[in-house]
Order: C-alpha cells, then sequence, then structure tokens
C-alpha cells in the first residue's frame, strides 16, 4: 500500500468544477500483523448554504464513485433538522443499517449520532474488522455527517482505531466535541475516561473541564437563545434497568457520581446546574426511555405531561442497531424512574421542529420499520434546573 501523496477532492453544484487539496498521514494499527493505511483529510471551504455538492476523492491513481451532500440552510434561516440515533452497531448483525442506508439516501435525515461501540471491533483480525465496517458505514456517511463518541469497545491501543478513522470537530484525534445544527447544541464526550484509568486520570479532568467550559459558553444569552437545545452523548448510561450487573445494578454509576470514594467530576450535577435538555446513551443493547430524573428523583410531580417544561433532564438509551452480541435484556421488575423499555433491534429518529418543540421516535427493525415509541420535549423556558 502506497500512499498517493495527493489528497484530493473535485466537487461542486451541478459539476465536478472545484477541487481542494488536502493531506495524509499513516495509521499503523498496534495489532501484530501492524496493518497501516493512509488517511486522507481534506476541508471544503467557501460551501453555499442550502445547496446540494456533487463530489468523488482521489488522485490521479484513482477515484472513488462520485456522492453528494446537503450543506445546512443559512445561519439565520429557520431549520428543522432530523437525525438518525443509535449505538452498538456492528460489522456482524447490522441489523439496522440497511433501512439507515435507505433513509439516508432518501433524505431523510441531516445526520448520524452514533453512540459507540463500533464494528466489534475495529481493531479484530489486525483491523480488518475495522476496514469492512467502515465500507458499509460508507452508504450513510459519504452523503451525511456521520457523528460520534468512543464506547468501550474502541478501547484497545489506546483508542487508535476510533481517533484515526473518525475525524470530528474536536480537532485530530479528539474524544470531545460540540457543534450546532439549527436550534441544537450537541455535545459528545467520552465516558471511557472514566473506566480506563490506566490511560491516566489526566484525560479525564480535561474533558471534565473542558465541557464545563463549553456548557458555560452554550449558556450564554445569545447562546442558549439561538440554540435552545443542549443535548449531550455518550456511550455509557447513567441509568438502565437492564439485567446487566456489571452497569445496571448499582446506583452509583462512575459518570453518574464521578470517581469512587471521592465522587469528583461526576457528570449527573453538571449537566444538570446547566440546563442539559437530552442526555442521550448506549452501550446496553435495548431502548429505554427515563422519565424526567436527577439523582434517582423523578420530577414534575406527575407522570401526566413529564415532557412539557420538565424539571430535570431526559435521557434516552439507544444501543439496539445490532451486532453479534445480541439483545441485552431488562430486569423482571420496571423501576419508577424507567417509562418505556424495549428490546428489538433498532434506532432512534429525532426531528427539531423548533426552540420549544424537539421530538423523538423508537423505530423497531424487528417490525418492519414499525414506530414503538414517540414523545415530545416541549419547553417555552431553556436553563438550569436549579431552583
Amino acid at each position: 500500500m502506497n500512499d498517493t501523496k495527493d489528497s484530493l477532492v473535485e466537487y461542486g453544484i451541478g459539476g465536478l468544477i472545484l477541487q481542494e487539496k488536502g493531506s495524509s498521514e499513516i495509521f499503523i494499527d498496534g495489532g501484530k500483523a501492524k496493518h497501516f493505511q493512509f488517511i486522507h483529510k481534506v476541508k471544503l471551504s467557501n460551501l453555499q448554504p442550502n445547496s446540494k455538492y456533487v463530489y468523488h476523492c482521489g488522485s490521479i491513481m484513482g477515484w472513488s464513485s462520485e456522492f453528494w451532500f446537503n450543506t445546512a440552510p443559512d445561519i439565520n434561516a429557520p431549520w428543522q433538522p432530523s437525525l438518525a440515533i443509535f449505538g452498538d452497531m456492528g460489522n456482524e448483525n447490522a441489523q439496522s443499517l440497511a433501512r439507515l442506508q435507505e433513509e439516508t439516501q432518501r433524505g431523510m435525515y441531516d445526520a448520524i449520532l452514533h453512540v459507540g461501540d463500533f464494528a466489534y471491533d475495529m481493531h479484530s483480525k489486525n483491523a480488518e474488522v475495522g476496514d469492512a465496517f467502515m465500507r458499509q458505514i460508507e452508504t450513510i456517511a459519504a452523503y451525511i455527517p456521520y457523528m460520534t463518541c468512543p464506547g468501550n469497545h474502541e478501547e484497545r491501543y489506546n483508542f487508535s482505531n476510533y481517533k484515526n478513522r473518525f475525524n470530528m470537530p474536536g480537532g485530530d484525534h479528539s474524544m470531545m466535541y460540540s457543534f450546532n445544527m439549527g436550534p441544537l447544541h450537541i455535545i459528545s464526550i467520552s465516558t471511557e475516561v472514566y473506566y480506563f484509568i490506566n490511560y491516566g486520570i489526566k484525560p479525564l479532568v480535561y474533558q471534565y473541564e473542558w465541557l464545563e467550559a463549553d456548557l458555560k459558553q452554550a449558556n450564554e444569552p445569545k447562546n442558549r437563545e439561538n440554540q435552545p437545545w443542549i443535548i449531550v452523548m455518550g456511550h455509557r448510561p447513567m441509568y438502565c434497568s437492564n439485567s446487566n450487573p456489571a452497569d445496571c445494578t448499582h446506583n452509583e454509576t462512575i459518570t453518574r457520581v464521578g470517581l469512587p470514594f471521592f465522587h469528583i467530576f461526576g457528570l449527573e450535577k453538571l449537566l444538570y446546574n446547566y440546563g442539559v435538555d437530552l442526555e442521550i446513551w448506549a452501550h446496553e443493547h435495548s431502548y429505554e426511555r427515563l422519565w424526567p430524573i436527577y439523582d434517582y428523583k423523578v420530577y414534575n410531580g406527575s407522570y401526566e405531561e413529564p415532557y412539557v417544561n420538565p424539571g430535570a433532564p431526559i435521557h434516552i438509551v439507544t444501543g439496539s442497531a445490532g451486532c453479534k452480541e445480541d439483545h441485552t435484556y431488562f430486569n423482571n421488575t420496571r423501576p419508577y424512574w424507567s417509562a418505556l423499555r424495549n428490546s428489538d433491534y433498532g434506532y432512534t429518529r429525532m426531528k427539531a421542529y423548533n426552540k420549544t418543540h424537539l421530538y423523538l421516535e423508537q423505530v423497531s427493525d424487528d417490525k418492519g420499520g414499525a414506530v414503538i415509541d414517540s414523545f415530545w420535549i416541549v419547553k417555552d423556558r431553556h436553563g438550569s434546573y436549579r431552583p
């Protein structure tokens, strides 16, 4: 495998009339074979808003197929972005993939949120499984932003396959970042900094400080007015009621309360104080929606209209896209804080209708794409939940 020395994208509105040149860097997998490849990065500048661009990638040594993407509307124009959300999708048994590919190419989505755990695993077979998985998702990621966060299955060789294969807004090899889509401010974090302390505590401390700074900036009056919906995604949930002794049968998850004994750097209080509206998790191979919750207390006082100006963040766990580890099942008794649970393979859709109405629904691939859960979050005010 040779470096082409050129990293080119030809693109344009209606034809391949423009060209941008980028750069490449070598990625060497940590396995015994030291499998290597060149990762090419090209930035397209000065794109026109609300336009369809065609493009292909390559060099004089060869070109990819032709793809297309749509740019976002002008920053001042109204926009109702639609996203597909899921975690835990593997190279094998990726049951939701075909439906997601079809819906993406029909123009149903503006972006994907893949909430950790890819391929099972990207480093497997000297990274051949990672290569195959990237080819599988090309029919989605070539058309719309494929936004990610790391999960526990990405940990091998210090997350190197994740860091090199996914180029997120936070910069080279970043494990956290944020971005805006219309009325949405979406924050992606790594829950794994709490669990793989063998890489040191510095990444955890750095992320916590970065997250607080990002939340503080997002809550500045002008920013919160423009992007009132603050959404955080990370792989391991704070709450879940699966029959999984490692994650769901104890009250004090590390991400929720912080490091053992000291209870520092916990995320729940931080996200509550800064008025995060929706928290999206995966890891459990199932779907679960919670009532508004903080410190195991359900807010709003009743279950009649829990998502109308809720008094605490809403959590969903959506890790059922499909992988070789199959389903994760639930405890026999649904706890009081859990609104709905389902073990079907599937994924979540989300649409931001405006600054006050956010809609989500869960799709069951087992049931032919049927919607098995749907709910609105309605808010006429956004901000901290503190009294």
